[in-house]
Formats: C-alpha cells, structure tokens, sequence
C-alpha cells in the first residue's frame, strides 16, 4: 500500500525551470522543490478560492483596471488575514510530513515566499478571472 507522501509527490507537477542544487540556500531549495509544485498543483483551487472572495467582496474586482485588479490581489493576500491562511492551508495541505516538519523551522520567511507564489499565479491568471468566466 502506497504511503499519503508517496501519493502526494506522485500527484506534483515537474517544473523544469525550478531546479534545486546545494549552492542555493534551505529556503530556496524548499520553495522550488516543494512550494512551486505544490501551488502549481493547487492552480485550480487557489483560481476558485479567488473566484469566491471576490464574490464576498461584492463583485468589486470586476469594475477595476487591469492595474488596479493586480494590485487588489495582492492586498486581499497580504492583508486579508482569513483569506490569506486559508490560501497557507490549501498549500500546506500538500505537503508530506517531512516537507511540514521542514516547514515549521522556518515558517515566516517560507509564508513569504508561499504567499508571493501564490500571488503571482493568481495574477498570471488573471483573464481567467473575467466575470463571463467565473460561473
């Protein structure tokens, strides 16, 4: 019987781009080799997470420029509290036990770098965010 670890790393994306060695630092090494995978996992959800919160805000988003949506995704994940430690969950959810027990020695500096992927990937999908495509 396959492992909860072994199946969550089997479910991981590859990410040529995101490559791990010894001469980058701890933090780096985790947030290419398990946060990139990870939040490109969660794409979907983490787009549908998005999709509601501005359905609560009362659809505010939809009226705004391109710049100013950029710019209210990244306020609803930096100062959103709620929000944003439900998005930390979506993601730390994937991870295995190992992965967690290297999380929490450094969880600050690793939320940052989490929550600033995360924020870049709801941003690189913003069209998908479209009032016509969030039914």
């Amino acid at each position: 019987m396959e492992t909860r670890d072994t199946q969550l790393l089997a479910l991981r994306p590859s990410i040529p781009s995101a490559q791990v060695n010894d001469s980058m630092s701890a933090d780096e090494q985790f947030q290419n080799g398990t946060l990139r995978p990870v939040v490109k996992l969660q794409n979907d959800l983490l787009l549908e997470a998005f999709r509601n919160y501005i359905a609560k805000h009362k659809n505010v988003f939809y009226n705004l420029t391109i710049e100013r949506r950029m710019n209210y995704i990244e306020n609803a994940i930096q100062k959103d509290i709620k929000f944003r430690n439900s998005l930390k969950g979506m993601v730390i959810g994937q991870f295995t036990v190992e992965e967690y027990r290297r999380y929490i020695q450094n969880s600050s500096a690793l939320n940052k770098r989490m929550m600033n992927l995360v924020k870049e990937r709801i941003q690189s999908n913003i069209q998908l965010l479209e009032r016509e495509l969030a039914v």
